[in-house]
């Protein structure tokens, strides 16, 4: 696991530079994205994860390629820091049938099993239980992998939240669940949902190992994302981690966003995470200015390639209307 402060290979830098670049791929994206849903050409919901990109880089770069990944609805970023092609999430959020999940998940529900990708899950907190379930299988498989889950603090305010928990901690499992805490669920400020707001401290009720950490500070969710994946691996135990975020962003686009004041916005903003690594490398003298600027230009044209994928993409026909509705003898 690297310590990005600690640079002491090439390969250890390639690995910093890759940070920067995931996360701008992830904004850009997520912006081309609001585009074409404006444009129609997107349909549905749409949540959108501009501001949190630190939370997914971050944490995924601790995780291997066998450990198992569940997420909420707003999984494009994390689908991207996985490393599944912004081609088909892309074509998946155009219905087309070259998307990650054929066509039929859209922008909540991507997935790819070949990336142990386990989806954007639609309903808050659902996938909690899915997630205890899938470590308890690793357990009894003898696996040394790690499953771990995503979720907002508006689940943490759910029933199978404490479920889960409670499960996790009484079978061992080795699931680390992440809580991207954006401070307004839906649109509820966590003042106002949670009579404790500080949603690590919920994890010493089931005797589960909790932290938390400014989830704005790439650098910061690296060095807590290494600790509680390197605990979990090795003890075959639950762990809890609470990254502190904020979206820039409304909830959805069909979101008036009238919940939070626009001063409190562009407050956050001055924490941009993306800025705040640039600034980082540049004073390190492991990025310029110019490399930047040449990773900017390779992201636009990576994502026009993205869309035009996705323009060019085919509709399922009707004839397959019922497919995956019903299983098949």
């Amino acid at each position: 696991m690297i310590q990005v402060d600690k640079i002491e290979s090439k390969s250890d830098l390639k690995k910093a530079l890759l940070f920067l670049y995931q996360m701008l791929l992830i904004r850009r994206f997520e912006e081309k994205a609001a585009e074409m849903y404006s444009k129609t050409k997107i349909r549905g919901f749409l949540h959108l994860y501009i501001g949190e990109e630190a939370v997914a880089v971050g944490v995924i770069q601790a995780l291997n390629e066998d450990d198992s990944i569940l997420c909420t609805y707003r999984e494009h970023g994390h689908a991207i820091a996985r490393g599944i092609d912004p081609d088909v999430i892309m074509a998946e959020m155009y219905g087309k049938m070259e998307g990650c999940s054929l066509g039929r998940g859209g922008s909540m529900h991507l997935f790819d099993i070949s990336k142990k990708f386990y989806g954007g899950n639609a309903i808050v907190c659902g996938h909690l239980p899915i997630a205890v379930g899938m470590a308890l299988a690793s357990k009894k498989q003898g696996k040394n992998n790690v499953t771990c889950c995503f979720f907002g603090e508006g689940a943490a305010a759910e029933g199978e939240f404490h479920e889960a928990m409670n499960l996790a901690s009484l079978w061992k499992v080795p699931v680390l669940f992440i809580c991207e805490n954006n401070l307004y669920a839906m649109g509820t400020a966590i003042r106002y949902s949670h009579a404790v707001t500080e949603i690590e401290k919920k994890g010493a009720a089931y005797a589960i190992t909790s932290s938390a950490v400014d989830g704005m500070d790439l650098l910061a969710v690296i060095d807590a994302a290494n600790v509680a994946v390197e605990r979990v691996r090795t003890t075959g135990n639950p762990y809890l981690l609470v990254c502190n975020t904020y979206r820039f962003r409304a909830h959805s686009m069909f979101d008036a966003e009238l919940y939070r004041d626009k001063e409190e916005v562009e407050l956050w903003k001055k924490r941009d995470p993306i800025p705040q690594y640039e600034q980082y490398l540049l004073q390190k003298q492991w990025i310029t200015k110019e490399e930047i600027t040449a990773f900017e230009t390779k992201i636009e044209t990576k994502i026009q390639i993205a869309v035009d994928f996705a323009e060019s993409g085919t509709w399922e026909p009707i004839s397959q209307l019922k497919k995956f509705v019903y299983s098949e003898k």
